[in-house]
């Protein structure tokens, strides 16, 4: 079965290396927190002035003026801090993050990434900081299910929605795999064993590459 969200998040937060300072996107990308090892000191930030946000609190034990960009209650972990949007802003568009992990609409071979607007008229764009953390962060995961709703691959060819950034995107973790975006193409780390490759492939918009593939195997969550 394809992975759930908490188990992408577990995976993602696996990958962050030890004292990073990290933007979480709005939505999925937010259950990361949730999943840092132990023995590691990740400094996450989020975009309307908290740095050093922990992960989400009991239900008896949310705080109302302590939120994070989505506006869902957070912790704040010893030693962090909140401060003004402007120089939270000053933080990514310096250069200061280390690491973003984003949601997408499309994420297209060469690292294009499209996660704020569709063409759905019906429903207001909603940019955000997005366009900001796409470049001004020094790495891009994309946190994101495979294919949409109805089937239709999220990773493409070229990117059919207005673009976030170009070339922005290093890795993608979805429902079914880990893929590196690399100067050879969309190279596949690693996958589910309930699928095969070319299942996989079938599922993706554009060419895939097989090369020592392991197994994508989180904890039940």
């Amino acid at each position: 079965m394809p992975l759930n969200r908490n188990q992408i998040a577990w995976r993602i937060a696996q990958e962050i290396e030890d004292g990073s300072y990290v933007n979480l996107g709005i939505g999925m990308p937010e259950l990361v927190a949730n999943y840092i090892p132990e023995n590691r000191e990740i400094i996450f930030h989020s975009e309307n002035g908290i740095l050093g946000m922990g992960p989400q609190p009991e239900k008896s034990e949310e705080d109302g003026d302590l939120i994070n960009a989505g506006k869902k209650p957070v912790t704040l972990l010893t030693g962090g801090s909140y401060f003004n949007h402007t120089d939270s802003f000053a933080m990514v568009r310096g250069g200061h993050i280390d690491l973003c992990v984003l949601g997408a609409f499309q994420i297209s071979k060469n690292g294009d990434l499209a996660n704020w607007a569709t063409l759905d008229n019906s429903k207001p764009p909603g940019v955000g900081g997005a366009m900001d953390l796409a470049v001004g962060a020094k790495s891009i995961f994309v946190m994101t299910e495979h294919c949409t709703k109805d089937g239709t691959p999220k990773i493409m060819e070229e990117c059919s929605y207005p673009l976030t950034g170009q070339g922005v995107v290093n890795t993608i973790f979805t429902d079914l795999a880990v893929i590196d975006i690399t100067s050879e193409g969309l190279k596949v780390r690693e996958k589910i064993n309930e699928i095969s490759f070319m299942e996989l492939q079938n599922k993706t918009g554009a060419p895939l590459i097989e090369s020592d593939i392991k197994e994508l195997s989180p904890p039940v969550l």
